[in-house]
């Protein structure tokens, strides 16, 4: 769906989103229809405004308000027609990313970097479900049993590891990508990696005085 600070770039499809010039298309981008139905439209192609409501439970009124919202800022645009009865939508971009630094810009568009995290586990658990439905329904092969998953570690590293982790992990993800995009017997497969430093709570706020009550906690 999104991804933050690098992306994939598939024929430069990939949108980049900057604070000082997107600040109206962040707004728009923080709604939880309007980001489902990108993601639906980035994962199953093109599709009418009854057939994204037929998927996600919504009027079709709906829908059609919030993809011509999502085309005013150029996340979609309207796709070859089937017939000339209704617009068919498709994804601008196959990835909408931004740098976590320049996002630090307004309290905007750091709001919109944490909507947009917890959208991105929201969507990890809707696919876990997915997949536990397609493997016990058979769509699934055993093959996929053993590979699948998810695996969570606390290693100490510093922030130059941290990102030096997250470039390999892209740089292997692009090469592995590449080499199955034409066997058949690949699928799609949800692919995460999180990386979160949490400070030692015994450590005290840098930003804390001797003698005085240490208000880190408190929102600025």
């Amino acid at each position: 769906m999104v991804n933050e600070e690098h992306a994939e770039e598939p024929a430069g499809r990939e949108r980049v989103l900057d604070p000082t010039q997107d600040a109206a298309a962040l707004k728009a981008l923080t709604h939880p229809l309007r980001i489902r139905l990108l993601g639906l439209l980035r994962q199953h192609g093109p599709g009418t405004a009854s057939e994204l409501a037929a998927r996600t439970g919504e009027s079709s009124a709906s829908t059609s308000y919030h993809l011509r919202v999502l085309a005013k800022y150029a996340f979609v645009e309207e796709a070859e027609h089937r017939d000339g009865r209704e617009r068919r939508w498709q994804s601008v971009h196959t990835m909408t990313t931004w740098n976590n630094e320049a996002m630090e810009a307004t309290p905007e568009s750091r709001a919109f970097v944490d909507f947009m995290r917890r959208r991105q586990i929201d969507h990890l658990r809707l696919a876990l479900v997915q997949h536990e439905a397609d493997m016990a329904g058979g769509r699934l092969g055993p093959e996929w049993t053993e590979p699948s998953g998810i695996s969570d570690a606390m290693p100490r590293l510093t922030p130059e590891s941290l990102n030096e982790l997250r470039v390999a992990y892209e740089a292997k993800l692009d090469e592995l990508t590449a080499r199955d995009e034409k066997d058949p017997r690949a699928e799609q497969v949800i692919a995460v990696i999180a990386g979160f430093p949490l400070a030692d709570p015994n450590h005290p706020s840098p930003e804390a005085t001797p003698g005085m009550p240490d208000n880190s906690d408190r929102a600025s």
